[in-house]
């Protein structure tokens, strides 16, 4: 029988090949599996279907498109589960409190099935927020050949009066509800309207920034960040990942022939130019980490120093996903950079072709959508990062959604130990123009699991204050926050950070231009608080929560496990 030869060098030889495996081929065999089947490479398709998160709703779908294209190349699709966490709907609970955290459940579960069962190459079919870093790292640290085919972004929603809308208007509505500027029957229409189909919600939120992001370093094929989820093109894309994953297994590319150092930096521009969520600041240091890569905070504005702005998706601006499909998606934006030479494209990507071989046929082809390299909406790159002594190691903003008149700023603390707080006030018509909120003791060790602070930052742009509040914190934001929202405080309270010693009333000021932030408080003060300062009790003492605030490292590190 052939299949006793010894003449395959495929890694799942180590679970089916020679006398010794034939207790592991009769499990094989009770799964259905046929000898010519094993015979071929055993491609694990990480399936991340469920029917709690929209963006993952039609992952079956796609499975199953890519497990067509694994066939139809001469390999053996086997599927495997995923685990994946609404954002939205965890929003605002303690349920947010375990959406960053899943990241490294991911990685360390896919790499587990991984390696008990000794694939041979991966399809990795994910969507929403954590999902898709978390298999970016497990990738980069199995390094066998591997492909990913996201779900895709949402369509918009349309309200009545013909306005497009999103999830990021939602969350305002209800603001706007708390501001008397909108009814009931009005929050009711955004209700059921800003969230129209599956896929990842429909700006450029966390998942689509990741999905986008993972396209630019060179992990998956053209249109995976931006082919809306509903379209058939979704589906062909699909079994195209299946096709070109035995053509990654037969040339033995893997993903850190891919995540090379240069790739990271392309990835890191490209979000610039893109206006990507601030969450890619945690995402990429972690993917980077699991490759031999480090990425260092700093870098961050040194690139966006040389990168204009040219997309203003929603929250940032009032055009979708599907706009950016339409205008000739990621590849268009990225052609636009390769006229100032800002991106490497020498470098080999899953298409077993260059960047620059992938980007010859590229044209932008709605420059409405994805402005021209000559004409950026600003000439600095869509995300930045502060120093001071309120953030001695670093903190993000997304400046390409500030108000211009919040650029520069500087006001009065006010000050909140836990999100639940923050919004009582705000709701409670407590905060007034100029004023700083600070929420602290919600980083990646004191929350735990660094919670997104959407809520807040949705009720005081609904509420009217986007352009004269700003809010500070140690915990992050939801890709879909907007105005002068500057999250990752490093280092955080719990850690005994500045955040931790800010008291009601200290003047904060906040140069985003300059990427500088201070608390405006004597050195003297501040280390006669210092001496003071207590750190509270944990919020959580049990579980995978607790294991996971003495493991984590801070924000500026990307939030990884430090063991």
């Amino acid at each position: 029988m052939s299949f006793y030869k010894e003449d395959s060098l495929m890694r799942s030889d180590q679970i089916k090949k020679g006398v010794e495996r034939a207790p592991n081929r009769s499990l094989l065999y009770a799964l259905g599996y046929t000898e010519e089947e094993l015979n071929r490479p055993l491609v694990g398709v990480v399936s991340s279907w469920n029917e709690i998160v929209p963006g993952h709703m039609d992952l079956d779908k796609i499975v199953e498109a890519v497990k067509a294209g694994i066939r139809a190349a001469g390999g053996t699709p086997v599927t495997f589960p995923a685990i994946a966490v609404c954002d939205g709907i965890a929003m605002g609970h303690v349920g947010m409190k375990y959406s960053l955290v899943t990241r490294d459940l991911i990685a360390d579960s896919t790499e587990a099935m991984v390696t008990a069962h000794q694939f041979d190459g991966l399809v990795m079919v994910p969507n929403c927020d954590k999902n898709m870093p978390g298999l970016l790292m497990a990738a980069a640290r199995l390094n066998i050949p591997t492909i990913f085919c996201s779900g895709g972004p949402m369509l918009a929603g349309r309200l009545g009066d013909g306005r497009r809308t999103c999830l990021s208007h939602m969350f305002e509505a209800v603001g706007a509800y708390h501001a008397g500027t909108l009814d009931e029957a009005g929050v009711r229409e955004y209700e059921e309207n800003a969230c129209p189909s599956c896929g990842s919600c429909s700006g450029m939120y966390t998942a689509n920034s990741m999905n986008c992001l993972t396209e630019a370093i060179g992990m998956a094929l053209p249109g995976n960040g931006t082919i809306p989820a509903p379209l058939s093109a979704r589906r062909r894309l699909a079994k195209q990942a299946g096709m070109q994953i035995m053509e990654l297994i037969r040339r033995d590319i893997r993903p850190r022939d891919i995540m090379t150092p240069a790739a990271f930096h392309n990835a890191e521009t490209v979000d610039m130019a893109l206006g990507c969520s601030t969450n890619t600041m945690l995402h990429l240091p972690a993917i980077a980490h699991e490759a031999g890569v480090t990425i260092d905070l700093d870098e961050a504005n040194a690139i966006s120093a040389r990168t204009p702005n040219l997309c203003h998706l929603a929250p940032a601006g009032d055009t979708f996903m599907e706009d950016l499909e339409r205008a000739g998606g990621v590849y268009a934006v990225m052609k636009e950079l390769t006229k100032k030479d800002l991106l490497d494209t020498s470098l080999l990507t899953c298409t077993g072709k260059t960047v620059a071989e992938n980007l010859a046929p590229v044209q932008n082809l709605d420059p409405t959508v994805i402005r021209p390299l000559e004409n950026p909406y600003s000439q600095s790159g869509g995300i930045a990062v502060l120093k001071g002594n309120l953030a001695e190691d670093g903190c993000v903003v997304k400046q390409s959604a500030v108000a211009p008149e919040m650029m520069v700023h500087k006001g009065p603390a006010r000050v909140y130990n836990s999100e639940e707080e923050a919004i009582a006030d705000i709701y409670g018509k407590k905060i007034h123009p100029g004023d700083v909120v600070v929420i602290r003791y919600e980083g990646p060790k004191g929350g735990p699991g660094m919670r997104e602070m959407l809520n807040p930052t949705s009720a005081i742009c609904g509420m009217g204050l986007g352009e004269s509040v700003a809010l500070i914190t140690d915990g992050r934001f939801s890709g879909a926050t907007r105005g002068a929202s500057i999250g990752h405080v490093s280092p955080e309270a719990a850690a005994g950070g500045t955040i931790g010693l800010v008291e009601e009333g200290d003047l904060i000021s906040i140069d985003i231009p300059n990427c500088k932030i201070q608390l405006e408080v004597s050195d003297e003060e501040l280390a006669r608080r210092k001496a003071a300062w207590v750190c509270p009790e944990p919020k959580v003492k049990t579980g995978y929560l607790a294991r996971y605030a003495k493991m984590v490292t801070s924000a500026d590190k990307g939030a990884i496990l430090d063991f």
